[in-house]
Order: C-alpha cells, then structure tokens, then sequence
C-alpha cells in the first residue's frame, strides 16, 4: 500500500476530526496554487473567500461565513490549527459523538464569523480587514469540551499534569489580554467561538442539540452518495447452467460485503473508528485493499 492508498484509507476509515484536517489540508495545498504570492511569500485572498469586517459585505457574500474558516494565512498557521484540532477534537469524541462535532465545527465558525463582522468596527472602526483561519471553531470544540469535564487531566509537555480547565482559561486569558493587538479580528473570533462551545454544551445539557441542522444536511449528503448502481453488468453468453449459477453465488457474497461494509462505515460515523472490534477493522482493511 503506497502513501496514497494509506492517506485514502486513513480518510475513508476516520472520524470526523480527521476528515476536517483533511477538508483543511486539502484547501490549503488549494490556495498555494491560486493565492501565494511567491514573490513576497504571503497569501492574498479575495474577498469572495475571505470573510470581511464589513457586514454589509457579508451579507452579499453569505458563503465567506464558510470559505473563511478553511483557509489559513500560512504552514504554521494551519499547522498549529490542526494540531490543536486533532487534541481537542479527540478529547471531545470522549463525550459527545461525531454528529455533534462536525456540527460545532461549523456552527461554532459561523457565529465567530458573524461575531468578527459586527464587532471589529467598535474595535477599529477606521480600518477594514479580511479574516481566515479555524481557530473560532478549534476554540469552541475546546471551550465545550472543558465546560463538560472541566476537572479531565491532561498532560503537558515541560509542565505535566494540569485540568482542562486551567488549560483553557490560560489561553482564554491571552486572547482577552491581546484583544487590542494587531489580530484584534483573530481574538474576537477566538473568543466568540469560546462562547459558542460553552453554551452548545449547556443547551445540549439542557436537551437541544444546536448540531442537529447540520448533521441532517450531512446524512442526506451521505445517503445520496451511497445510491450508486450496481456494478455488475448483465452479459448474454451461451454457458453451462452450472457455471450461470457459480456467477450468482459470487454476486450475492459481493452483496453481503458490500452490506458488512456499510455497517462498519455506519459504526464509524455513529461513534468513530475506535468503537470497531479488531476483526471489523481486520475486514475493512481487507475489503479495501481488494
């Protein structure tokens, strides 16, 4: 199995965290061809990605409350992003399911977006910038995560063991500190998507999940796509009635893999690849290699 095939697979057999930093990887490979500039070594996006402080504009470009939060100002902006994403996310998936995150994900960028557009001109009310970057979101899955189970231990590099919440109000701490800063539109976003982490949490606590929406609109997504015709052609040849049958034997077990298989992908996106047995993973393993 080349890198590739092991990169799909890794798609395919994940969870949602791990589809978002691919989603997110993808685009930016994306935005090097079309928006780097080389010759000064920075990225210039246009306005119909990136999301502007200038609400009226978002109002004519409600898409930018998406496009925004899949682009990012450079390698380690991303990179940061995405490790923290990974951290977070997976602590999350210990509470809550894949459904709810994907749906944080971007409800929580929406809001942080909206947040950005109708806050910055109090901030700057002179000045028009341009946001990109996941980190509203990133902070909301963190935020609900510690709000859940502000006591879960974590461990830190050069540090050790802290709680989750101390984690988060230190870095709730320096978005709130440096909101005057130069990123002024980043720790808005930042904070709102805190925000918006804490109350999905205690809404769901309470019984209304925010996700729903979203998640409905990925389920009809996937169950369109699983709606494919069947590979097998009809082919009109003079044969013994012995071999015609070896023929259906062989359709009806591809039938029955093709079944187990969309059970285990159901198993996945339900409660993620960790929750499989090892003779399903075994078997999905096996079934994508044929």
């Amino acid at each position: 199995m080349n890198i590739l095939d092991d990169l799909k697979w890794q798609y395919r057999s994940g969870g949602y965290e791990q589809k978002l930093i691919y989603w997110n990887c993808g685009v930016y490979l994306l935005s090097i061809l079309f928006f780097y500039q080389f010759r000064w070594g920075v990225f210039s996006f246009p306005s119909w990605l990136a999301l502007s402080s200038d609400i009226s504009e978002v109002i004519l470009k409600p898409w930018t409350l998406i496009t925004y939060f899949f682009l990012h100002a450079g390698f380690f902006h991303l990179l940061f992003n995405m490790i923290v994403l990974n951290y977070a996310g997976r602590m999350f998936l210990t509470f809550f399911n894949q459904k709810q995150l994907v749906g944080l994900y971007f409800l929580s960028g929406i809001f942080s977006g909206l947040s950005f557009s109708i806050l910055y001109p109090w901030f700057s009310p002179e000045s028009h910038s341009l946001i990109v970057g996941a980190s509203g979101s990133i902070m909301a899955i963190l935020v609900a995560t510690a709000t859940y189970a502000p006591m879960m231990n974590i461990r830190l590099l050069l540090i050790g063991n802290v709680k989750l919440w101390q984690f988060t109000a230190v870095i709730l701490f320096l978005d709130l500190i440096q909101i005057f800063s130069e990123n002024t539109g980043g720790h808005i976003a930042h904070l709102s998507g805190a925000l918006f982490g804490f109350l999905f949490v205690k809404l769901l606590q309470s019984g209304t999940d925010l996700s729903k929406p979203v998640t409905f609109i990925f389920d009809a997504l996937a169950v369109n796509s699983r709606k494919k015709a069947s590979p097998f052609k009809k082919v009109h040849r003079n044969q013994p009635i012995r071999s015609a049958q070896n023929i259906s034997a062989r359709v009806v077990t591809k039938d029955k893999t093709q079944q187990q298989i969309d059970e285990i992908l159901d198993k996945i996106s339900q409660s993620g690849y960790d929750s499989l047995t090892q003779d399903e993973k075994e078997f999905l393993f096996k079934a994508g290699k044929q």
